[in-house]
């Protein structure tokens, strides 16, 4: 997986996801829109057969579109540890 900047500003930033799928950015744009700093988040796969995934934030007021992504990314991976705990006590029960 690679990221590239293809925007970014004071107040809003877009990203490309090189080797993602909907099922990652979906998820991130979830947890994104959560965070009240947040004025809007979406992704859009130009082409679903030559494209990457492209990732777009604009922060409301003085906000860092960096700063909601990284807290996005951290709130992801405690699903996915919540998750994998749960499964693994329900296959070992």
């Amino acid at each position: 997986m690679k990221v590239k900047i293809l925007k970014k500003s004071e107040n809003e930033l877009k990203i490309e996801i090189q080797g993602s799928s909907h099922g990652l950015c979906n998820l991130l744009q979830k947890r994104l829109l959560e965070d009240k700093r947040v004025d809007f988040a979406g992704y859009d796969v130009p082409h679903p057969l030559a494209s990457s995934p492209v990732i777009y934030i604009r922060m409301k007021g003085a906000n860092k579109p960096e700063d909601a992504l990284i807290d996005a990314v951290e709130k992801v991976k405690e699903t996915n540890d919540t998750f994998g705990k749960e499964l693994e006590r329900v296959i070992n029960a």
